[in-house]
């Protein structure tokens, strides 16, 4: 595979910069334990996409998506000219086992986002970016610039500096929230045996778009626990309580749910929806996260989890609805989109879903360990089932 060098002209102010947040520090204790914390985010389509203008588009979505070109000094993130997204060629057949969709992005040498592009019959192009300084609507602020400059629009831009203190205000009064009980863990459903390290990725499409995805897709995982009880993380963009800013920052904060066998969807949208009218998201944020959360207090915790158990049955967020237009060009028409989520340490899945016309796109992410697969296979089986329900 070949790189095409990034452009340096107009590269981001070097004026940018911003302290590091309780939540990107909390990705930060999660990527010590050696699992990387990716956001990977991948648009197919017909047509093709020159890797030479790709570069000169990163330079101008970049200077007004600045946060997406920092590296950590001290405890800011700051704009620096040399970590700009290079542009990756990768071979047309490059599948999702190849080394560039595992390795991991440094956000002290940077760059902490990164492009790949390959062309055949499918042109696809995957944005990764790090967790810890971006998350799913950030790093989407920064992809349809990167387009708008393909097409030669003017970028919107997404340059505020702001973090999770913001929202917290923005969001008051924030009634406090009972602290989820600690877990010893929920015995694993996908697969036994030591994991090689890398993530095993699976897609479903599914001819349906129900309303309460989310719900949906947990009460579905409830009829394959192990155990009468699992429970469910679900992020949320802080972003809801002002959305007059605009910001690539990782804004997303968690909701957890108890879940249990053969839960009902209903009973977990009304769950979700209660604890999101109560802000729980944010009153989360209040809490000491190295003495009080529910998964694991300290590095050591994490990383004994072995793998046979885990706090977290599975990790569900959903990217709404897709408009493939923001991605088109002259000579580039999308037909895909979908994400490719991360191993979390405490999590033993992580499905992504969004909506694209008239079907679901739906990714789960899982430990590479022997039986794995047909295991995830066997819970697609169920969240498809579930998502063309009629009920």
């Amino acid at each position: 595979m070949t790189a095409t060098a990034t452009a340096t002209a107009a590269a981001p102010g070097r004026s940018y910069a911003r302290r590091i947040s309780q939540i990107e520090r909390g990705y930060l204790n999660a990527n010590a334990t050696g699992t990387p914390q990716l956001i990977q985010m991948v648009i197919e389509g017909t047509g093709r996409l020159d890797a030479a203008e790709l570069a000169d588009a990163v330079r101008e979505s970049t200077a007004a998506n600045p946060g997406l070109a920092v590296r950590r000094k001290g405890p800011n993130w700051r704009a620096d000219d040399a970590a700009l997204p290079p542009v990756t060629v990768l071979p047309a057949d490059a599948g999702f086992t190849h080394p560039f969709f595992h390795r991991d992005l440094d956000v002290v040498a940077g760059p902490v986002c990164e492009l790949g592009l390959s062309e055949g019959p499918v042109t696809r192009l995957v944005v990764r970016a790090s967790h810890i300084v971006t998350d799913g609507r950030g790093l989407r602020h920064w992809i349809e610039d990167l387009f708008r400059a393909l097409r030669g629009e003017q970028p919107v831009g997404a340059d505020s500096t702001v973090d999770d203190t913001h929202f917290r205000a923005a969001a008051a009064p924030v009634p406090a929230a009972p602290v989820p009980a600690r877990v010893a863990g929920f015995p694993a459903i996908l697969g036994q045996g030591e994991a090689d390290g890398t993530a095993l990725w699976l897609r479903r499409s599914v001819a349906a778009t129900p309303s309460a995805v989310t719900a949906r897709v947990g009460a579905a995982v409830s009829r394959l626990l192990a155990t009468d009880t699992g429970r469910l993380i679900i992020p949320v963009d802080l972003r809801r309580h002002d959305r007059e800013v605009r910001s690539t920052a990782n804004l997303t904060s968690q909701l957890v749910l108890d879940l249990h066998r053969e839960d009902r969807w209903n009973r977990l949208h009304s769950q979700l929806l209660a604890a999101m009218l109560r802000k729980r998201e944010v009153a989360s944020l209040e809490r000491d996260f190295l003495r009080n959360n529910p998964f694991a207090n300290s590095l050591r915790e994490a990383q004994e989890l072995d793998g046979s158990r885990f706090p977290c049955t599975a990790i569900l967020t959903d990217h709404g609805r897709i408009d493939t237009e923001l991605y088109r060009t002259a000579h580039f028409r999308p037909t895909e989109y979908y994400t490719l989520p991360m191993l979390v340490p405490y999590a033993e899945m992580f499905l992504s879903t969004c909506q694209i016309d008239d079907r679901t796109e739906l990714t789960l992410s899982c430990r590479n360990r022997p039986d794995a697969r047909p295991a995830a296979e066997a819970v697609l089986d169920e969240v498809e089932r579930a998502l063309l329900a009629v009920d």
